[in-house]
């Protein structure tokens, strides 16, 4: 299972809030509710996410064996 969990931890030591992420970033409030519940994103929001915050793929992702 993927988990987004890496996400939120990163987003807090890049100073960054989810207002900000929406406001000043353009992040849909829908994409931020399907990491809240692990849901499926695509590598292009993937992308654009790491572009943001600067950061890996891990700082967003962790694969977790079901």
């Amino acid at each position: 299972m993927i988990s987004y969990e890496p996400f939120y931890k990163t987003l807090k030591e890049k100073g960054l809030s989810t207002y900000k992420l929406i406001n000043q970033h353009g992040i849909s409030r829908s994409l931020l509710d399907r990491l809240k519940h692990n849901k499926p994103i695509s590598t292009v929001t993937l992308n654009d996410l790491c572009n943001i915050l600067k950061c890996n793929v891990q700082d967003v992702l962790t694969f977790k064996e079901d």
